[in-house]
């Protein structure tokens, strides 16, 4: 008995230091955290009513159980984001700056959406192999497909994605120079300095899932994106107290916007490449932020700033009560809401 709770305690301490690994390969396939770590439970889970003198070397069979549990969540997971409000994100993995960072291009926004458009089968395969380095006679085992096949499928999917990967990467420092330039372009309301980061095409999105208001499509352009960042930035300046940390956002700069008291409105991540900003992605969806600590509530946020900031007309399509229009036609609202192509309606 005493050698068996030995053994107990072993295998946990070898499992505990592999679930930050398991968590981000089901998190790559998934996009979501809370799923990914459910997944990760369940594994351990199977592994406590397994005969680990059967299961030989530990982290090969916890990253097949993983794989599976996932490919199997994320069957009735897209059945979920088809009936999404607005534009779906992943949930964002932040870390603070300064901190040795384990976020890359890996858990990138970027590719995770684009991962969205392929099948279940080549979104695993191509994770498994092209970031994690798995070979292909593993990923057949949990994708249930023989290795020729798998290789097909890592092969579409990486062509995929190569087509939406940037041709010029930009350095750390050179990005986080960028997002400096940014935030305090927003926070001083210079359309001028603010358009000179962005790209010509440069997209703006926000997922609020139905459950507060904000953007219902993605805003594209140069002009239009900076517009509609200025407005959102002057209706944060009017919560008491309200402050930006910057932050690393699935590997890119970003920035956590808190209220007066400390409690998350959303998170703002930066797409950089070649020497500008791609894209700009707000989270305020709270089941998305929940795992971030203490959240702020939005709608009495949007009364209170509203209320001192005088109502303005209300998008054609819905949005944040009496919420304030940009020039460019788009309101805006701490974090990412709204403008006249608002949710939830």
């Amino acid at each position: 008995m005493e050698q068996k709770r030995v053994i107990d305690a072993e295998l946990a301490i070898e499992f505990e230091s592999l679930r930050p690994r398991l968590t981000r390969v089901a998190y790559g396939i998934l996009g979501s955290l809370g799923e990914a770590e459910d997944v990760v439970q369940e594994a351990w889970l199977r592994l406590e009513r397994t005969d680990t003198g059967q299961i030989g070397d530990l982290r090969p069979w916890l990253i097949t159980v993983v794989g599976r549990l996932a490919l199997d969540a994320l069957g009735s997971a897209r059945r979920r984001r088809e009936s999404y409000v607005g534009e779906w994100l992943p949930e964002p993995l932040v870390e603070e700056i300064g901190e040795d960072p384990t976020l890359d291009e890996s858990v990138s926004t970027a590719l995770l959406v684009v991962l969205e458009r392929l099948s279940p089968a080549e979104r695993t395969a191509f994770l498994l192999h092209d970031v994690f380095d798995y070979g292909y006679r593993e990923i057949a085992g949990i994708v249930g497909k023989s290795e020729p096949n798998v290789r097909q499928l890592a092969s579409r999917a990486r062509a995929h994605v190569e087509q939406r990967r940037p041709r010029f990467q930009t350095s750390r420092d050179q990005r986080d120079e960028l997002a400096r330039r940014f935030f305090a372009a927003a926070e001083q309301g210079d359309l001028a300095g603010l358009e000179a980061l962005l790209a010509h095409d440069v997209q703006l999105t926000g997922d609020g899932g139905g459950k507060v208001p904000a953007l219902a499509r993605s805003l594209h352009g140069r002009n239009r994106v900076a517009r509609a960042l200025l407005s959102w930035a002057k209706l944060g300046a009017r919560i008491p107290g309200a402050s930006l940390r910057p932050v690393e956002v699935n590997g890119m700069p970003g920035g956590l916007l808190l209220d007066g008291e400390g409690r998350l409105v959303g998170v703002w991540e930066l797409e950089i490449w070649g020497g500008e900003i791609q894209a700009v992605n707000s989270v305020v969806n709270p089941e998305k932020l929940a795992h971030l600590g203490p959240l702020a509530d939005m709608r009495a946020l949007l009364r209170e700033t509203v209320g001192r900031g005088g109502a303005g007309p209300r998008g054609g399509s819905g949005g944040a009560p009496g919420g304030p229009r940009g020039t460019d036609g788009s309101g805006g609202a701490p974090g990412g809401v709204t403008s006249s192509d608002t949710t939830p309606r």
